[in-house]
């Protein structure tokens, strides 16, 4: 049967979403957080009844093939999946909206098309699948010199073109969905082994653009560390680095494209490191008595370089929401895999870890119930999220997130700031309390990657005005309290005021005259990372 068409409002393609029983639980949740018997719904617009202007280009002849006009891919391609894009997306606000989407199928288009847009005063803005939650596909014109948008979609490009078996690498094509590039490994018995929550609708190209992170919480978790070596289309021309398990040869040219989020240039295609698919797994959850004691557990456990897939753990508020536990216990989900060997011994030596600070495991006569109980609870909502936001904006409710990183020995007073300063943000915008919840997605030796999430009841015609408040005190905490504004979420438009406090002056200006050399028209994403 022929695949679903993804959303224009929400997540995932049409027909996906909660379950009414899954809708029902979140909202019976929301009613008894705050206080409330009934919730205002909102619905938001048909396709058919969001109006767009009309396209302020069309494309030469040469093009057209690859190019459209239509409603829906405009629509689509419009916003992200952030909770403003979902805002002025209930709002029927499509004000933003591309003039042409291109579907390029390789290199010589994509630079036709570069070259074209750069003549012809228009924007691009590459797109993968637009899973973006922090303003980073936004193809607005406003308060820019641009005269029209371009979207630029490689998702034709999909292809694993070259598998190393010897070096443990493929070639793999940028426009891949997670999805389809690990069905093209599996053959092979090969995995990438990068699962970011929107692994189904996201792609290798916006991972290495956004410095994405994946589910596993330490080592090989972070895209930079599998990339070997990319290769990327610029209005100058093709940069193509070199396959090396390593290099001290100058500052790394990967590294400034990994994370360069469609300014600099397309990223076409990269050599990525695979792994052998797993085939040892051991795991569980923990209960520990508060949040804190759970992580100086975790904080061993990192020291101790036993290196984890998974090290989550969830404070009680956080494990109480998505059912793992009941409010009173911080839970640790902890796992460990292996394509190569048993892991007893690991998953031992983490346990001793944990008893150190009180930890008492779930089942404590099986060390391998990494399906079951509270760790699958978790998976299960972990992997359900994304879906929520799109049911619960309609009633008004501000469910977003946040994360950063910091260091061990600031962590517990930066957390207490941080959830003190959005708490009373929630207050402030929205004239009542809400939650503020949080847990750790990935792990180092040195510090956590804290992610918070806020819920907050506000009202419609305010809600991104409420969130923006939200928000706003939120990164104004994160800056003052010495963690980054984004760990893993990219920077986008969203994060943009707070990145430029957070980066060096002088790397600012050095960002500003590589974007320069590769996009003397600065057609590329204006607005990202630096000022258009």
């Amino acid at each position: 049967m022929p695949e679903a068409q993804l959303k224009h409002f929400g997540w995932g393609r049409e027909g996906e979403g909660l379950t009414p029983a899954e809708e029902n639980a979140a909202l019976n949740r929301y009613a008894q957080l705050f206080g409330v018997d009934h919730f205002t719904e909102k619905a938001p617009p048909a396709l058919t009844g969001i109006a767009l202007r009309p396209p302020h280009m069309t494309p030469p002849g040469s093009l057209a093939p690859i190019c459209s006009t239509e409603a829906y891919d405009r629509i689509v391609h419009t916003y992200g999946k952030s909770f403003r894009d979902y805002s002025r997306g209930l709002d029927g606000n499509y004000a933003a909206a591309p003039d042409i989407v291109s579907y390029p199928r390789s290199e010589a288009e994509i630079a036709a098309v570069l070259d074209w847009a750069g003549s012809a005063q228009a924007m691009v803005v590459p797109f993968g699948a637009g899973s973006s939650v922090v303003g980073g596909v936004e193809p607005n014109i406003d308060n820019t010199p641009f005269t029209a948008a371009v979207t630029l979609d490689l998702r034709c490009l999909d292809r694993v073109v070259e598998i190393d078996h010897i070096s443990r690498a493929a070639r793999i094509e940028a426009g891949a969905f997670g999805p389809a590039l690990e069905a093209q490994l599996r053959p092979h018995g090969l995995t990438l082994r990068h699962f970011p929550q929107s692994y189904e609708y996201s792609t290798l190209g916006g991972w290495i653009a956004t410095r994405s992170g994946g589910h596993f919480a330490s080592l090989y978790t972070h895209i930079d560390d599998l990339v070997e070596s990319i290769r990327m289309v610029t209005p100058k021309g093709v940069i193509e680095t070199r396959r090396l398990p390593g290099s001290g040869a100058g500052p790394s040219p990967d590294r400034l494209l990994i994370g360069s989020e469609g300014i600099l240039g397309v990223i076409t295609e990269a050599w990525m490191r695979l792994q052998h698919r797993p085939r040892f797994r051991a795991g569980g959850a923990i209960r520990f008595a508060d949040f804190f004691t759970a992580a100086r557990a975790v904080r061993a456990i990192s020291q101790a370089g036993l290196y984890p897939a998974n090290c989550r753990i969830l404070d009680p508020q956080e494990a109480q929401n998505t059912e793992a536990g009941d409010g009173h216990s911080a839970i640790m989900v902890l796992a460990f895999e292996s394509g190569d060997h048993p892991l007893d011994a690991w998953m031992a030596r983490a346990l001793e870890c944990c008893a150190d600070h009180g930890g008492t495991p779930e089942r404590p006569d099986e060390r391998d119930a990494h399906r079951e109980g509270a760790a699958e609870q978790w998976r299960t909502a972990f992997i359900r999220m994304p879906y929520s936001r799109e049911r619960m904006i309609r009633r008004a409710i501000i469910a977003d997130t946040f994360e950063t990183a910091i260091t061990w020995e600031r962590f517990e007073a930066f957390h207490n700031e941080v959830k003190a300063a959005t708490e009373q943000a929630i207050t402030e915008a929205t004239g009542r309390p809400g939650q503020v919840t949080c847990r750790f997605t990935h792990i180092y030796p040195d510090g956590p990657a804290p992610y918070f999430s806020f819920h907050a009841l506000g009202h419609h015609g305010a809600i991104e005005a409420e969130w923006r408040a939200i928000k706003t005190a939120a990164a104004d905490a994160l800056i003052a309290h010495g963690g980054t504004i984004t760990h893993h979420h990219a920077v986008g438009r969203d994060h943009r005021p707070w990145y430029g406090r957070q980066r060096p002056d002088l790397f600012a200006a050095a960002l500003r005259a590589a974007k320069q050399a590769l996009d003397p028209r600065g057609v590329l994403n204006p607005g990202v990372l630096i000022d258009p």
